[in-house]
């Protein structure tokens, strides 16, 4: 167990994704970066240079462990195994913070490499509510919950994603983790006002906000779409509604999400500064 007593909470500070090529960089200088990211399915094998890296990192920096393979909202039970090397993981890391994605990845005994949407309904509200108490009784703490990036609505939804939101956290005692740039894609992909989604969401659940780049493109009837590639810099309208998030609810860490096509430290970091200027107005 590593000794991390001061890093039982991440900080209301700006966060970057960990990438390796970036070790050296934050060991000599972090610049505005107090704490990091991973994503768990990269760190459940037994050794190697990335569990002797993240050991280092862990003595210096609060850790945020992000899953991406859980498949909390699937319809098959929880992956044992799976969910076995998460515990591991967690109890020798013992992250300031655990969270996984509102979606599913899995069917039977395939795995997709997505993380797909669901419908908002009675029945996916209890499903998703019963995987989320079964991590936290398994991990022994709350996990935090990520709204999802949505390209397409399902008409049989009962429930408006910041409710639904809501509700799990009420019945199941997890925080929720604010994606600003999921907010943004969906709107514009669905139609709907970013503003105003983030004025009905559960703002005094969440522990985290995520901020990250997309692509641009066009569906089939020349209308916008959006993809959340987290392969870019994070566009000024999502800067824009970071702002709006925080003047609503105060300080909360703030992570850049940038996974694919990653740049040099320096335009990370940059990225990170940025975020803690938008912080530093709601503070000051």
């Amino acid at each position: 167990m590593l000794d991390q007593t001061n890093f039982n909470h991440l900080p209301p500070s700006p966060g970057v994704g960990y990438k390796p090529q970036h070790f050296q960089d934050i060991i000599e200088n972090s610049g505005s970066v107090r704490w990091l990211e991973i994503h768990a399915e990269n760190y459940m094998g037994d050794g190697g240079r990335p569990l002797a890296q993240l050991r280092h990192l862990a003595e210096r920096f609060p850790i945020s462990v992000h899953g991406v393979g859980l498949s909390i909202g699937g319809e098959t039970p929880l992956d044992t195994e799976h969910l076995a090397r998460l515990k591991y993981l967690v109890s020798w890391l013992n992250p300031a913070s655990f969270s996984e994605h509102l979606a599913w990845s899995t069917h039977e005994s395939h795995f997709y490499n997505d993380l797909l949407p669901l419908p908002y309904t009675d029945a996916t509200l209890a499903r998703i509510c019963d995987h989320i108490n079964q991590v936290q009784d398994t991990l022994g703490r709350a996990m935090l919950l990520e709204n999802p990036s949505s390209y397409l609505a399902f008409e049989e939804s009962t429930w408006e994603e910041p409710a639904f939101l809501a509700e799990v956290s009420k019945r199941t005692g997890c925080g929720l983790l604010l994606d600003v740039n999921n907010v943004f894609v969906s709107a514009t992909n669905l139609g709907f006002s970013p503003q105003q989604y983030i004025d009905a969401f559960a703002l005094e659940k969440v522990g985290e906000i995520h901020l990250g780049g997309h692509d641009e493109d066009t569906d089939d009837h020349g209308a916008p779409l959006l993809i959340d590639s987290h392969g870019r810099e994070v566009v000024d309208p999502v800067w824009s509604l970071l702002d709006h998030t925080l003047e609503r609810s105060g300080p909360k860490p703030t992570l850049v999400e940038w996974d694919t096509d990653v740049p040099e430290w320096s335009v990370l970091e940059a990225e990170a500064a940025r975020a803690h200027d938008a912080l530093q107005r709601v503070i000051a």
